[in-house]
Order: C-alpha cells, then structure tokens, then sequence
C-alpha cells in the first residue's frame, strides 16, 4: 500500500515555474515507478510525465524540454520541476505510483494522490 501527497501547486503567470512535490508514504516505494497527470473540467486525465524506481524519466511530447521529473529514494520523493509554463499547463496534477515502469495511461497506475491545482495565467 502507498499513499501519496501532492504539493506545490498555485497561481503562476506564463513563463514562469513551478515545482511540484509527491511525497509517499508506505512500504518500498523506491519499487514504484510515478507518473504525473493533469486533468482539467471536463477532460480525461492527461499523461505529463513518469519516473521509473531507477530515475528513468519520461515525458509527453507537450512538455518534454520544459519540465523535469526527479526522485529521492530517500526521502519517498518525487518532484516535477515545470519551467517556461504555458495557460494550456493550467490543471489539476495528479502523481500515481504503480510497480510496473513505462505507463502513460492513468488507469494502469494503482496509487493516486489528491491533486494540487496549477494555474498558469496569461
């Protein structure tokens, strides 16, 4: 079992950046892989980013070169680091653990957290 807490999320203008936070709880989660997803009224939560337990990163094509996914294994951490944000970022993020690596689709994660709210104004 794994619990997991988002932070880091606010009001931000376009260009600027912002770092959020998934802090874990639970047994061995540097098994996990994570996985970022955003969702907005009315739409299907959208894959933004996934960390394998090695720190292998992954990103949609929307925001690869702009945002970072990192872990500590150490501190049950994981980090998604989003500079030279865009309106279209605006959403709510969501972080997912699941012991298989490599998923972009949100229903194959087993562990969800509460989501933190990202607005990015114009």
């Amino acid at each position: 079992q794994v619990q997991l807490v988002e932070s880091g999320g606010r009001l931000v203008q376009a260009g600027g950046s912002l770092r959020l936070s998934c802090a874990a709880s639970g047994r061995a989660f540097n098994s996990y892989a994570v996985g970022w997803f955003r969702q907005t009224p009315g739409k299907e939560r959208e894959f933004v980013a996934s960390i394998t337990f090695a720190g292998g990163p992954d990103y949609a094509d929307s925001v690869k070169g702009r945002f970072t996914v990192s872990r500590d294994n150490a501190k049950n951490t994981v980090h998604l680091q989003m500079n030279s944000l865009k309106p279209e970022d605006t959403g709510v993020y969501y972080c997912a653990a699941e012991r298989r690596s490599c998923l972009r689709t949100s229903s194959d994660y087993a562990y969800w957290g509460q989501g933190t709210q990202v607005t990015v104004s114009s």
